[in-house]
C-alpha cells in the first residue's frame, strides 16, 4: 500500500542557455505534491554507464545545471531523470545527445565604462560557468552617436581585454553594445547588449 504509479517527467530536454547546459523537464501527470528529481548523465564515448549528479539528487526543481559536472566539453552526453515520491518512484526519460563545444549558446556580456578626461576604458564580463572561464571567448564592441546609423566596430577582443577609446574629439550622446563570441565548429556569436549611453565632453 502506499504505492503511486509515477507517470515518467514530460519534455525532458537538454538545452545550452547563456553559457549552461541545463538539463530541463516538466513534471508528469497527476504528481502529487512533494515530488522530488534525480538526475543522471552519460557520455558518447562510455554509452551505458550512467554518472551520477550529486547536485541534482532528489531535487524539488525541474531544472538541473550539468555543465561543470561534464566530464568533457567536447564530448557529446545526454541525462535522464526520475521522479521520485515516498518509496515510489517514475522510469527514467532520456534527453537527447548534445556537447557544449559545438551547441553552447551565449548570453550577452554585461559592459562596464571607466570614463576619463579624454578617454573611455569599456569592459566586460559575461555571466561564465567556473569550469569554462579558461576557454576563448571574445567580444565585439560597437559604437555609435546616439540617433546615428554609422557604428564603429571593435572586433576579436579577448573578454579580458579593455577597450581604450580617446574621446577627444567625441561631442554629444554616444552608444556602446557588444556581443560575445565563441569560435567552435563555425563562428558563434550572442545576440548584441542592450546600449549603454554617456554623454561626452558636454560642457554644462
Amino acid at each position: 500500500s502506499g504505492h503511486v504509479q509515477l507517470l515518467p517527467p514530460q519534455n525532458v530536454t537538454l538545452l545550452s542557455r547563456d553559457f549552461a547546459m541545463i538539463l530541463t523537464w516538466a513534471p508528469g501527470e497527476g504528481y502529487p505534491p512533494g515530488v522530488t528529481y534525480t538526475v543522471r548523465y552519460e557520455s558518447q564515448d562510455r554509452l551505458d554507464k550512467w554518472r551520477k549528479v550529486p547536485h541534482c539528487k532528489n531535487i524539488p526543481r525541474a531544472l538541473c545545471n550539468l555543465t561543470c559536472a561534464l566530464p568533457s566539453l567536447y564530448v557529446k552526453v545526454r541525462a535522464r531523470v526520475k521522479a521520485l515520491w515516498g518509496r515510489s518512484q517514475s522510469p527514467w526519460v532520456k534527453s537527447q545527445l548534445k556537447d557544449y563545444y559545438s551547441d553552447v549558446e551565449l548570453a550577452p556580456p554585461v559592459l562596464s565604462l571607466d570614463v576619463r578626461d579624454n578617454s573611455i576604458h569599456v569592459s566586460v564580463s559575461f555571466p561564465l560557468p567556473a569550469c569554462v572561464e579558461n576557454l576563448t571567448w571574445k567580444y565585439d564592441l560597437n559604437l555609435w552617436e546616439a540617433g546615428s546609423e554609422h557604428k564603429k566596430k571593435y572586433e576579436g577582443y579577448f573578454r579580458k581585454d579593455t577597450v581604450t577609446i580617446n574621446t577627444t574629439a567625441l561631442r554629444g550622446n554616444y552608444c556602446f553594445s557588444a556581443r560575445a563570441l565563441y569560435e567552435s565548429i563555425s563562428l558563434k556569436h550572442s545576440e548584441f547588449s542592450q546600449p549603454v549611453c554617456v554623454l561626452l565632453n558636454h560642457k554644462g
